[in-house]
């Protein structure tokens, strides 16, 4: 039976003890899940994987830097943003767990036979968490985010109209 290879794996058979640094590039599309495709990650993304091994267990750091194009979520304008996100995995041998934590997803146990450690779901994950709740432009002068509240079409003093000057009172004295 053939195994089809994973997009982001490291090779732990015959890892010597210490850390270990692992790059890999790669496009949204190539991960299986087609989740990440189409979506804001249309550039190259740099995978860095560093793995410190011990006598019983793998330290893994999944770091995921790339470019996504956004666009603004106040006046639509189109926008880039680096993304970084960061992920840390503890692998331990079999015979190193004693007892073994089932609610917690950072601590896995492998085969001390294992020759792989497939990554890819992880790095996938960490590139989906790195993602902004919410995008806004700062160096736009278009956007109205960022005219500290006046619009182009404000009238000059002399032309407020009473209800404008009552606010005007209002906010002085309060002050």
């Amino acid at each position: 039976m053939h195994k089809e290879k994973a997009l982001i794996e490291i090779r732990i058979a015959g890892l010597m003890q210490g850390t270990h640094t692992f790059e890999f590039t790669c496009r949204a599309e190539d991960f299986r899940n087609n989740e990440l495709a189409g979506t804001v990650f249309t550039r190259d993304i740099l995978v860095t994987v560093t793995a410190e091994k011990a006598e019983n267990e793998i330290a893994v750091i999944i770091r995921t830097v790339t470019t996504a194009d956004f666009t603004c979520d106040i006046c639509l304008a189109p926008l880039e943003k680096e993304l970084r996100g960061e992920y840390r995995i503890y692998y331990l041998f079999d015979s190193a767990l004693e007892n073994p934590e089932e609610n917690d997803e950072d601590y896995r146990t492998i085969d001390k036979n294992a020759v792989t450690i497939d990554l890819t779901e992880d790095a996938r994950e960490t590139l989906l968490l790195s993602l902004p709740m919410k995008v806004t432009c700062t160096n736009n002068p278009d956007c109205r985010l960022y005219h500290g509240g006046k619009e182009s079409g404000d009238t000059p003093d002399e032309e407020k109209s009473s209800w404008q000057e009552s606010l005007e009172k209002l906010k002085n004295k309060y002050r």
